[in-house]
């Protein structure tokens, strides 16, 4: 789960890294009580968790009589389609230089992976895609270690002042405590005051929200939060075609022969083993509810799911989109029966239901 900029901010005070003076407002009209506290500029910003705000209009430096209006527009300005229900207002930090920091995971090798670079700011994804191998640094040690080791922060640092190698170190300890995927300051701001995270960026990982005391998932959609409250595996994409399947292998394995076949699938959907009839009729009706959802596969292994029980809960769900289904093995004849009966399509192979269902989704 995403953090927004104050909430991790937060997290990075308390873990010793210095942050701006500021202040997080609901309203308008709540920051005037708080402007004798800032000096004559200060820096408004949106509370959206989403990149590239200071791009898209969603950070604005202005001068501190101007910082309610400054507000007021931000609060009814959407940024990739999502309004704030805060913002932040920091002090402006008298910036010398701007440097980029973050900590996550390589799956590579399974430790924390420390990415630097000199330059940070708006533009460092073209700093890592033109400025070279030295540009941005890559560094990876051990998870056993509780800071990274002198030798290592002198070859991520390397002439940058040594005076960032503690909030580094600091970084990785809000890493660690915050079970995080990732910790980003960007910019790592030098002033003549000393070393800030002039942003922050924290993801938190889903497994570990209830350790961190986090009661529920901001990032899921209402269908995503239906679909764990059921207890199924399942992504949102972005094509037509409903998917829904047994087993992580075999649903991602319709997802491939979808793509194979230039089709699009509009989910990955996992009831999981053993599903029976209610539960493949709460799964048929999430997926039929996406708005874009023209056609929807069913493909399901029967082993201890029974096929006539998966063609029960297929025809309790009563959509509106056509279903296509491969059913095999247990009660396999029962279901492919019962589907019959009721006006539904059961091919023999998988290859043969995604070729109906890409032809159907391009109609």
């Amino acid at each position: 789960m995403k953090l927004l900029e104050f909430e991790a901010k937060e997290i990075f005070r308390n873990n010793g890294i210095p942050i701006p003076e500021g202040v997080v407002i609901k309203s308008p009209d709540e920051l005037r009580r708080h402007l004798n506290g800032f000096t004559d500029e200060v820096v408004v910003k949106s509370q959206v968790d989403v990149g590239g705000r200071g791009k898209a209009g969603g950070i604005i430096v202005t001068q501190k009589a101007d910082a309610v209006e400054a507000a007021r527009h931000l609060f009814s300005f959407p940024i990739k389609g999502l309004i704030p229900k805060a913002i932040l207002v920091e002090e402006k930090l008298p910036i010398d230089h701007e440097y980029y920091v973050s900590i996550s995971i390589d799956r590579t090798t399974r430790q924390p992976m420390i990415l630097f670079a000199e330059t940070g700011g708006v533009d460092i994804e073209e700093t890592a895609r033109t400025g070279g191998p030295e540009a941005l640094r890559r560094v990876g040690f051990s998870p056993l270690l509780s800071e990274v080791p002198g030798f290592l922060m002198r070859q991520i640092l390397g002439t940058a002042p040594k005076e960032l190698g503690p909030v580094i170190n600091n970084l990785y300890k809000a890493f660690c405590a915050s079970d995080a995927l990732l910790a980003e300051i960007n910019p790592l701001v030098t002033t003549s005051r000393g070393v800030f995270a002039a942003d922050a960026k924290l993801i938190i990982d889903d497994n570990a929200l209830i350790r961190q005391g986090i009661t529920a998932n901001r990032d899921l959609t209402p269908r995503e939060r239906e679909a764990e409250e059921n207890g199924f595996s399942y992504v949102e994409l972005e094509g037509s075609i409903g998917v829904i399947g047994n087993g992580a292998g075999l649903t991602m394995s319709t997802l491939d022969l979808i793509q194979h076949y230039d089709g699009k699938a509009a989910n990955f959907l996992d009831v999981g083993g053993g599903a029976g009839r209610e539960r493949v009729m709460k799964a048929v009706r999430l997926v039929a509810g996406m708005p874009d959802v023209k056609v929807i596969v069913v493909n399901l292994l029967g082993g201890i799911t029974r096929c006539d029980e998966v063609a029960k809960g297929i025809i309790d769900a009563g959509i509106d989109q056509h279903v296509i289904t491969r059913l095999a093995g247990t009660n396999e004849e029962e279901g492919k029966a019962l589907l019959a009966k009721n006006g539904y399509q059961m091919l023999d192979t998988m290859e043969d239901v995604v070729k109906q269902a890409v032809k159907e989704a391009a109609a």
